[in-house]
């Protein structure tokens, strides 16, 4: 049986365009992406305001497509794919990341999955499979649904290297969890290393191909995926296996993949892929590989809101708080979030992205819709000229504000717990 391939390159923005190609080839994306059938882009957005380290980034998303259209892919057939939360509004997110930018340039389709897409039940789309599933049985005893269109589809993820208060790491295998789970996925959060495993496995039955292109430009460390300390890292990865991508990810950041994540060392002990690096086939710059970053992770300094979440979670507020989650109660929850994470802890740590965009990397992003090369272009390898630094973080206060206002009635509207009743209604 052949080893599990993980290839990875060191880069800049100089060489970013031509280093994906060729860090997708390295890893053999053409073998496992069917030409002939669409091609979701799963666009990861861990936050709607731009925080490096968080979410896909232009350059990613940008070299990927570019990639897949100098080695013959019709970009009739791609698109970019976004989820929803009750705490993230992907609209927003894609503008303020700039990943509408990318794909409106190139023309593809921006398909939002909760937005006129069908949704069918799993055990319709996976069949008896749905029997062995680990945990979501019993999270969901009536089912749940997923996409229709995926099934057939290839997919590519779009991960960043970054920590997670739940899963200590995230990445490819925790991309697919916004996109497959519908509503009340946060019912799966005190089993989320289970519902992974679950979602792998879903993912493996009904799409056509499964290829992620990971961005360690920055990385993020601390309680991801959000309130992190960022860095620049100057790597790239890519895998069709999704347990290897994010086991080498995680020992870059400096953990025992088996050892450190529950979900990494299941999926490996059910055979859904590779989670022992010395087991895999690593290609592209071999040393980049062994380098061993000393993340101290996301549970050593946590914010007030990671705390509460593990002690809903997990901890003395399990019994007292969790069964609101799962009623009308619920958006209690989402009001929090938003409250604390973008009216306070965003405003009060803005010179992190501040100092981030100081960075070659950060330039580029500041200066992309200035810098960004013609959709045409296939040749050009990179940005020899990302601009300069900006001379201030230009956003302002009280427009920030009032949008944190209206996420946070969004977080009330578009809950499942409002949302599943406006549907009952409409349908009577």
């Amino acid at each position: 049986m052949a080893k599990s391939k993980v290839a990875i390159l060191k880069t800049s923005p100089e060489t970013i365009l031509e280093d994906t190609h060729r860090l997708m080839n390295l890893a053999g994306y053409q073998t496992v992406l069917d030409k002939k059938a669409d091609t979701a882009l799963k666009i990861n957005i861990s936050w709607h305001y731009f925080y490096p380290g968080s979410s896909t980034t232009p350059w990613q998303l940008d070299s990927v497509i570019r990639a897949m259209k100098r080695d013959g892919y019709d970009p009739a057939l791609i698109h970019g794919c976004h989820n929803r939360t009750v705490v993230i509004d992907a609209h927003l997110g894609e503008r303020e990341n700039k990943q509408v930018n990318v794909t409106d340039a190139h023309g593809l389709r921006n398909v939002h999955l909760y937005e006129g897409e069908e949704w069918i039940n799993v055990r319709d789309a996976v069949g008896d499979l749905a029997d062995d599933f680990l945990v979501l049985n019993q999270v969901f005893p009536k089912g749940f649904m997923i996409p229709k269109r995926f099934i057939g589809e290839n997919i590519i993820h779009l991960p960043t290297i970054k920590t997670h208060i739940f899963t200590t790491t995230t990445g490819a295998m925790k991309n697919a969890f916004g996109g497959l789970l519908n509503e009340r996925r946060h019912w799966t959060h005190p089993v989320i290393h289970e519902t992974l495993v679950d979602l792998l496995m879903i993912q493996q039955k009904i799409h056509k191909g499964i290829f992620a292109v990971m961005d360690g430009t920055f990385a993020g460390d601390g309680p991801g995926p959000r309130c992190m300390v960022p860095y620049v890292k100057n790597v790239i990865l890519a895998s069709s296996d999704q347990v290897a991508i994010d086991a080498l990810s995680a020992k870059l950041m400096g953990f025992d993949p088996l050892s450190d994540l529950k979900y990494v060392r299941i999926a490996h002990e059910k055979g859904l892929g590779c989670g022992d690096v010395s087991e895999m086939e690593i290609v592209g710059d071999v040393d980049a590989a062994k380098e061993n970053w000393g993340f101290v992770g996301p549970f050593k300094k946590m914010t007030f809101a990671s705390r509460m979440q593990h002690k809903i979670y997990w901890g003395p507020l399990k019994k007292p708080l969790e069964w609101t989650l799962k009623t009308v109660l619920a958006p209690w929850s989402y009001i929090a979030s938003v409250t604390y994470h973008d009216l306070f802890w965003y405003p009060v740590h803005m010179k992190r992205v501040k100092k981030i965009l100081g960075s070659t990397w950060g330039r580029l992003f500041a200066n992309w819709e200035e810098k960004q090369i013609p959709a045409d272009d296939l040749k050009s390898s990179g940005w020899t000229d990302v601009g300069k630094e900006p001379a201030k973080l230009t956003r302002n206060a009280l427009l920030h504000i009032l949008k944190s206002f209206r996420l946070i009635g969004m977080a009330v509207t578009e809950s499942p717990e409002f949302s599943a009743r406006r549907r009952y209604k409409s349908s009577k």
